[in-house]
């Protein structure tokens, strides 16, 4: 009983839950990167010009973060460098497209957020391509 309630923690927990966060995170937020990607063209003509860009280059950007770093996240490979461009996209969508209302339809991309920011700042455990090649 004490040990539920006890802030200590091994290190084989800490490696596996970063794991754990990096799949569940990463492999959701492929599938929304993946829709984009396969369903480009219909995308393109009705997703949001941000900063000027404009739409087809904004969507390529969301997709790359989308896909790509999720995919990135997933492996544990440039794991922080891969949670930047996703932690850009949920605040575009938390601070762009819904006015900075976190609750309703931004609650997901805040939690995405607070999981980017978390895989941010402790990196990717353990058991990750990052460990392996010694970053």
């Amino acid at each position: 009983m004490k040990k539920i309630f006890s802030a200590k923690y091994s290190a084989g927990a800490f490696n596996a839950a970063m794991l754990l966060l990096r799949l569940g995170v990463g492999i959701m937020m492929m599938e929304h990167g993946y829709q984009k990607l396969v369903h480009f063209g219909e995308y393109q003509q009705k997703f949001m010009n941000f900063l000027g860009l404009g739409s087809t280059f904004s969507l390529a950007l969301v997709v790359f973060a989308e896909f790509f770093c999720s995919l990135f996240l997933i492996l544990g490979l440039f794991t922080r460098l891969a949670a930047i461009p996703l932690i850009v996209v949920c605040c575009v969508i938390i601070f762009k497209v819904n006015h900075g209302q976190f609750f309703g339809d931004a609650e997901t991309a805040v939690i995405y957020l607070s999981a980017y920011l978390a895989l941010l700042l402790v990196g990717p455990g353990r058991v990750s391509v990052d460990s392996m090649i010694g970053k």
